[in-house]
């Protein structure tokens, strides 16, 4: 049976409000009762279930794996209750949000999901909706209450990973080689191939990397060497798998592993040295033609107005150079 949205007529004040905020009032008051109950009754595990009062909750399938795109049926077995009340909650990371209340699919997920006394079945499942739905069950009168919770993962295959290799990498030094890609669900593990053979976890395990010091964590991808020796020198690809799908390659890209150039270090250092003499040298010449003289360079000329002379007189101006 679709769930519809429940009236607002069938609402009291507290649950209009939690609906605006798109939650349910009653399920903080059904943690509060749990609490009491907990205190009062003690209570049992069944099938990661959660059971206080007469009532009984569970799933008879706590992990549900699908493909995307494919219909999912999250199952919730319950009994005990004189008046079920059925909720579900869904989580993943710090997000919440309610699928269903009071027996009804929330406005949000009305359009592809429907419940049932036996469970939600979601139409056709994306990657976002991977997480943990818990299926919440009490009396209308609040003195029974159970819960289960049911893990839902959403199948992704591996895209095509994007790497970070150096180009070259001093013999010597330390070198960090990256690979990660976006898609994966459940999140890929990725090994690394030098030269189209794959690269053991440790190195020393195997002959053809005996000679390389190097660490390869799967989960983030990074591959570390430290330092960098001269059999490391080859073409790298990385590979994204997680079980589900064909496992993705990177394109090769080719590491030098290359002795330390100290020819070039001293050739740059000898020719820093001599433009810096050069520079003295120019510095010292201006000086010597007197091109920086304050003297010189302070010299003002300064000229007398003409005064007013009468008809047929006439007196030179004088100029001071000072």
């Amino acid at each position: 049976m679709d769930c519809e949205p429940t009236p607002k007529k069938h609402l009291t004040k507290p649950d209009e409000e939690a609906a605006l905020l798109g939650w349910s009032t009653p399920v903080h008051t059904k943690a509060s009762n749990k609490e009491h109950f907990i205190k009062a009754l003690g209570a049992s595990n069944l099938s990661g279930s959660l059971a206080l009062g007469s009532g009984t909750v569970f799933t008879p399938e706590p992990e549900v794996r699908v493909a995307e795109n494919k219909p999912a049926k999250l199952s919730c077995s319950y009994s005990g209750f004189s008046s079920p009340r059925v909720e579900w909650k869904f989580a993943q990371g710090d997000t919440t949000s309610l699928v269903c209340y009071n027996n009804k699919i929330t406005a949000s997920y009305e359009d592809r999901v429907t419940f049932s006394h036996s469970g939600i079945t979601f139409h056709s499942v994306t990657r976002k909706d991977t997480g943990t739905y818990t299926c919440m069950v009490s009396d209308e009168g609040g003195n029974t209450y159970g819960e289960a919770s049911v893990q839902l993962l959403v199948l992704v295959p591996p895209s095509k990973p994007t790497v970070s290799i150096p180009s070259s990498a001093t013999i010597g030094s330390r070198a960090v080689l990256t690979c990660s890609e976006q898609d994966g669900s459940p999140p890929s593990e990725y090994y690394w191939f030098r030269d189209g053979t794959l690269m053991p976890t440790e190195p020393k395990s195997s002959r053809a990397f005996s000679n390389s010091s190097y660490t390869l964590n799967h989960k983030t991808g990074e591959l570390v060497f430290d330092p960098v020796s001269a059999s490391d020198t080859g073409e790298y690809t990385c590979q994204a798998q997680n079980g589900y799908g064909t496992p993705m390659r990177s394109d090769p890209l080719r590491m030098e592993a290359a002795e330390l150039n100290v020819g070039g270090i001293v050739a740059a250092v000898l020719v820093t040295l001599i433009l810096l003499g050069v520079l003295i040298f120019g510095i010292w010449f201006a000086y010597s033609r007197g091109y920086f003289d304050s003297r010189t360079a302070n010299k003002k000329v300064i000229y007398s107005q003409a005064t007013a002379r009468s008809e047929g007189e006439f007196r030179q101006t004088s100029s001071f150079l000072v």
